[in-house]
């Protein structure tokens, strides 16, 4: 019920738009990362060992801290749960990203769409194709920013939630394989991938049976293991085979293409598959819901 009321909350909210504690996390990273992986050259062993130390300076503290607080009142603690899930889900938000995207598209004003489409992935604007990269980043970050989030929650509660949306920052703020951030990133990528493991696939299971089941467990058998990232993989195949598209392929980053490997069926995505894709992250969302109620009332009866 506590999951229930999260998820009704960020429906009705959304992210908050003014002191979004993300924003001041994000600050506090900026400055440790500063302090502990400074621009001049370190060996690749220090940089790895600063970057673990920076993950647990981020992450530790507010966690301790929260458990410490729900221990002192039960109605806090049930209030800490339910804010802390509502924190760590952006459903509302990922909906609003891709709604935007299919209206530009509606609207015939491709530019605007690739504009907005660039809100919600890392490539160059210019070079978007907006239907495709917006459908990859609904499947994506609906196990990242949704499925993810519930798993941990359902595990841990709400500071299982928290831990699991800082690691996921972590691992965007640091991921990068560049020269900066490739050892001193590695804790924080490489712990965003553990947390992600399982929850990822019960994403790709979930996209398999709300979608074209058949072909959702081929692509992710065939196709997945293709895939650079071990967690991305299965659940950008399941969510395109249960959507009979097709994904990935081309896509420049920093000014340079890279070619991906083709995900799904033969079909090429239309702009009316972003909706679909929005829809099958949102039934996935009441699944999962209906399935832990069931679940907690059987535990309990």
């Amino acid at each position: 019920m506590l999951a229930c009321g999260a998820v009704l909350l960020d429906g009705w909210l959304g992210e908050p738009r003014r002191w979004h504690p993300l924003v001041g996390f994000g600050w506090l990273v900026t400055q440790l990362e500063k302090r502990l992986n400074p621009p001049s050259q370190q060996p690749h062993a220090r940089q790895r060992l600063t970057g673990a130390l920076g993950v647990v300076l981020l992450v530790l503290p507010p966690i301790l801290l929260i458990i410490y607080a729900m221990q002192r009142s039960m109605w806090l603690a049930l209030a800490l749960h339910i804010y802390l899930l509502y924190f760590a889900i952006g459903h509302r938000s990922l909906r609003q990203h891709g709604l935007a995207v299919y209206t530009a598209l509606q609207h015939g004003q491709f530019q605007l769409a690739q504009l907005a489409t660039s809100y919600m992935v890392s490539r160059d604007v210019e070079a978007i194709e907006p239907v495709s990269a917006t459908i990859e980043s609904v499947l994506e970050n609906g196990s990242d920013s949704v499925f993810g989030a519930l798993f941990w929650f359902f595990i841990f509660g709400g500071p299982g939630a928290l831990a699991y949306r800082l690691v996921n920052t972590l691992d965007a703020m640091w991921g990068y394989q560049t020269p900066r951030y490739f050892y001193y990133g590695w804790a924080a990528a490489r712990l965003d991938d553990v947390l992600n493991y399982v929850p990822a696939r019960l994403t790709a299971l979930t996209y398999a049976l709300l979608g074209q089941t058949r072909l959702a467990w081929q692509a992710w058998r065939q196709q997945a293991p293709l895939w650079d990232s071990p967690n991305a993989g299965p659940v950008m195949a399941a969510g395109a085979g249960a959507l009979n598209v097709q994904l990935g392929g081309r896509a420049r980053y920093h000014g340079e293409w890279h070619e991906r490997p083709r995900l799904g069926t033969d079909i090429a995505p239309t702009k009316e598959d972003i909706p679909r894709a929005l829809q099958l992250v949102s039934n996935g969302i009441l699944s999962w819901l209906a399935l832990a109620v069931l679940l907690g009332a059987i535990t309990y009866a």
